[in-house]
C-alpha cells in the first residue's frame, strides 16, 4: 500500500501550517486548537521550511525557560524527512522508526499535499490486519 491511499482514508486532509516568524505562544495555541502534535513550518503555506512539534517545545523549555518568548524559527527542525504519495507505507514506517519521528510531510513537486502521523500509520496497519483476519475467517467458515 502507498501513502496516497493512507491520506485518502484520513477523516481530514487539512495540513495546519505556521509561519517561522510566529511566536511559540501562537504555536502552542494552534497545537491545542487543532489537537495535533506537530505543525509544518511554512512561510507560504505550500513549501516545507521545517517542522515543529510538542517535543521541540518541551526540549527547549527544559534548556531555556524563556522559550515561550521565542519564535518558531528558533525551535523548529529545519531538516525534514518527507515522502510522496507513491511512497510505500512500509518504507515510511522504517523511516519513522530510524529517525525517531512521528510526523512526515507529504510533498508533490515541492508542494505540501498532506501529513502522515505515526497514528495514521498504526490505524492503517490495524485496518489491514482486521481485513486479512476477516478474509481468513470467511474462508475457514465457508460451507
Amino acid at each position: 500500500m502507498r501513502i496516497g491511499e493512507v491520506l485518502q482514508a484520513k477523516s481530514s486532509r487539512e495540513v495546519v501550517t505556521i509561519s517561522p516568524e510566529a511566536g511559540v505562544r501562537e504555536l502552542i495555541a494552534r497545537l491545542a486548537e487543532h489537537n495535533v502534535g506537530a505543525l509544518i513550518v511554512s512561510g507560504d503555506g505550500v513549501s516545507v521550511d521545517g517542522i515543529v512539534s510538542e517535543r521541540d517545545v518541551v526540549r527547549h523549555l527544559h534548556a531555556d525557560g524563556t522559550v515561550i518568548n521565542n519564535t518558531v524559527r528558533a525551535i523548529m527542525t529545519e531538516v525534514v524527512e518527507t515522502c510522496d504519495e507513491d511512497t510505500p507505507v512500509e518504507e515510511l514506517m522504517k523511516t519513522m522508526t530510524e529517525h525517531r519521528i512521528r510526523h512526515v510531510p507529504v510533498v508533490r513537486d515541492g508542494r505540501l499535499t498532506g501529513i502522515i502521523s505515526i497514528g495514521d500509520v498504526v490505524k492503517h496497519r490495524i485496518d489491514q490486519l482486521e481485513f486479512e483476519r476477516d478474509q481468513l475467517d470467511s474462508y475457514v467458515h465457508q460451507t
